[in-house]
């Protein structure tokens, strides 16, 4: 098989020759600069690479073709470009403001940029005070500029499924403009203003990914994206509060990506085992990153139960495996989630989630030199 064939049989939970790999294709995939410049020092690449990041505020980067060729993975990644009209700020202090209303800064002590708080917090916010926002504008050209290309690019440059990663949805971005424990204080107790802002985020995600896959065509296989209602322990909320309000939101995001013919790929942390009947239910194909180490995310007892209905992408445990354990550690941990997840198609393997800056590059060639001895 080529490796798009290998990808798309996996969907449409054939058998391929091989399982199919993924590293660096989207959002929850890819590895962080440190991790990455320490595993092209151990493999010896001496090639000249400036690194493209995926997203700046994890400090992720797109793994070097040569990685990439090394490892023989089947997908590559697009993202959509910064907007043009009002591109982030700098601020006091080394803030940055989005194009949302939403302040991002670093701890002193942390590796990350993280949500600091709403730039017009609101202690009681009404639908009117909706209109008082600044929106972001979903015809940015600076969002599409060469998008196409790059698109034409990839697909007929390799053989491989292109991923086109289109953001974030309607509960990150609530969560960054109202702060966490407002948003979820919100779907109690205000929820006429949480359903309106939802409406009003994913207007103008689905105007963005309308826009995006328009013009990639058939030059892209599969569009994600992600939108975390988990935490390691369960839900974030109860199962019938995401049906009632969050669903049908997700329903409209997946039938965008299902009118263009593209295979939707969701990202979700956590345990999701009670709403993974309701992401099939919407049409979801995929859901990365299979984090194994969540409550009740048992590999074994989600092929039997879900198999048939989804493709499980991911599941190598990135929380301890990887960081702290041993090359043979790893590859145990490979062939562990070959057993669970391989048969009959329907899998995708890959890290849970970015490979962090703490994780050895020993390990990470153990993952994929393991999956391409184990997978056949």
């Amino acid at each position: 098989m080529t490796h798009r064939e290998r990808v798309l049989a996996a969907h449409q939970h054939r058998q391929p020759d091989r399982i199919p790999l993924d590293f660096g294709s989207n959002l929850a995939s890819t590895i962080t600069a440190q991790a990455h410049e320490r595993l092209r020092a151990h493999l010896g690449l001496q090639s000249d690479y400036t690194p493209t990041y995926f997203a700046k505020r994890s400090g992720t980067v797109i793994p070097d073709v040569a990685i990439l060729e090394r490892f023989d993975i089947d997908t590559r990644g697009m993202v959509l470009g910064g907007p043009e009209g009002r591109p982030e700020q700098t601020l006091e202090g080394g803030r940055l403001l989005d194009e949302w209303s939403s302040i991002w800064a670093k701890p002193s002590d942390g590796h990350y940029i993280n949500v600091d708080g709403p730039f017009n917090a609101l202690a009681e916010p009404t639908v009117e005070d909706l209109e008082k926002i600044v929106w972001p504008d979903p015809s940015d050209p600076g969002r599409f500029r060469g998008l196409s290309e790059r698109a034409k690019a990839l697909h007929e440059g390799t053989d491989c499924a292109v991923v086109m990663t289109l953001g974030v949805g309607p509960v990150h971005q609530a969560q960054f403009m109202r702060g966490y424990a407002e948003w979820l204080a919100d779907l109690i107790a205000n929820e006429k203003f949480a359903t309106a802002l939802f409406d009003r985020i994913t207007d103008i995600w689905v105007e963005i990914a309308n826009r995006a896959l328009t013009q990639v065509g058939e030059h892209a296989d599969i569009a994600m994206f992600g939108d975390d209602v988990a935490t390691q322990r369960g839900p974030l909320m109860r199962p019938n509060l995401y049906r009632k309000i969050i669903k049908p939101r997700h329903k409209r995001m997946v039938e965008v990506m299902k009118k263009h013919g593209k295979l939707a790929l969701y990202h979700c942390c956590g345990s999701v085992y009670s709403l993974l009947g309701d992401f099939i239910d919407i049409g979801m194909d995929a859901l990365n990153p299979t984090q194994v180490a969540a409550a009740h995310m048992d590999t074994k007892r989600l092929k039997q139960e879900f198999g048939r209905d989804i493709t499980f992408w991911g599941g190598v445990d990135t929380q301890s495996v990887l960081p702290r354990g041993t090359p043979q550690q790893v590859r145990e941990e490979v062939k562990r989630r070959l057993d669970d997840l391989a048969d009959g198609g329907g899998y995708v393997l890959a890290a849970v989630h970015n490979i962090q800056a703490d994780v050895p590059p020993e390990n990470v060639v153990s993952l994929f030199e393991a999956a391409l001895e184990f997978g056949r």
